[in-house]
């Protein structure tokens, strides 16, 4: 049985994951769905009843009844690629291709549907309140006046984007920024803005879920850090990730958004505040987690590795695996 990964050429993440398959002796085929229909070909048939598919990629040919599980790490788009690429063309591929692969009994990491419906920040946030996880008061407003009721109400905050990196080529990274203390907020109106309570914190969190395991760590904040430096991917910062226990609460509340958000692998950002509260702020469906590992040594590419490769998602049963430190 075969493992598929959807992603990019370039994305060492998942090399990480395809070399840990490959020692396992799992086949693996990676394709990215920009190259439709120039260097990936499909055939689907469905005749009296009976269906039939397959995927060609760098001369392989697969039978889609031969799938053993799908990671959509980070694909292009449908046939970007191609020789004469348009909005339609794409449209067409991308149809072709995951309908293709709907039809499977082959497992998601992510399924399509569910990592669509977990892009989204404001349902992220009411399912992570659902779920027993504590959230930062956030408004996400077009009105001003509201922006500004808001401010009086919490008066440090942070801006950050509803849909997180910007769509330039290659994306752009936006920075979540501390809000100034007279911004008046008019700018609110021309396009929907996100506003946060700052947490005063004391450290950052990414919490790695892979089934039911969690991986977590931590990396605290420079006794010395300016306060307007909130965001951890541009703060300077010599400390390094370390793994650390998650705290049962927070485990048991990771795994009713999973859950309830059908997701098999989750990235999720937390910042702990001066009392040791992990306050939600994030969960990425499709999150790095090379970074982590390398700091860590926590073997979350061989956990992807094991749950695709395993015929019930799970290398073995984890339920209850909260611990941070895994080497």
């Amino acid at each position: 049985m075969t493992v598929l990964i959807l992603t990019s050429e370039e994305d060492v993440t998942a090399d990480m994951v395809v070399l840990r398959l490959n020692e396992a002796g799992v086949p693996v085929v990676r394709l990215d769905p920009a190259d439709l229909p120039s260097r990936v070909a499909l055939s689907s048939e469905y005749v009296q009843g009976v269906s039939h598919g397959h995927l060609s990629v760098a001369d392989r040919l697969v039978s889609m009844s031969t799938l053993r599980s799908v990671w959509v790490r980070r694909p292009g788009v449908p046939a970007a690629r191609a020789a004469q690429p348009s909005a339609w063309l794409s449209e067409e591929a991308s149809q072709a291709l995951y309908g293709l692969l709907r039809c499977t009994d082959a497992r998601w990491m992510n399924h399509p549907d569910a990592a669509q419906r977990a892009r989204h920040k404001p349902w992220q946030l009411r399912l992570a309140q659902r779920s027993g996880l504590p959230v930062p008061a956030t408004l996400i407003t077009t009105f001003p006046q509201a922006a500004r009721e808001f401010s009086e109400r919490f008066p440090d905050l942070v801006v950050k984007p509803v849909s997180g990196t910007h769509p330039q080529e290659p994306p752009r990274a936006v920075p979540t920024s501390r809000v100034a203390p007279d911004t008046d907020f008019s700018a609110v109106a021309f396009g929907p803005t996100l506003l946060q309570r700052r947490v005063p914190k004391r450290a950052d969190i990414r919490l790695t879920a892979v089934g039911h395991r969690l991986f977590a760590a931590r990396k605290a904040v420079e006794p010395d850090a300016d306060p307007d430096d909130v965001d951890v991917r541009f703060a300077p910062s010599l400390s390094p990730w370390g793994p650390v226990t998650v705290p049962p609460q927070v485990a048991t509340a990771v795994h009713t958004y999973l859950r309830q958000a059908e997701l098999a692998y989750g990235a999720f950002d937390f910042a702990e505040d001066t009392e040791g509260v992990w306050w939600f702020l994030e969960c990425n469906q499709s999150g790095q987690f090379g970074f982590v590992e390398m700091d860590t040594d926590q073997p979350i590419a061989r956990s992807i590795a094991q749950w695709l490769a395993s015929p019930h998602g799970e290398a073995r049963s984890a339920a209850g695996e909260t611990r941070g430190p895994d080497r």
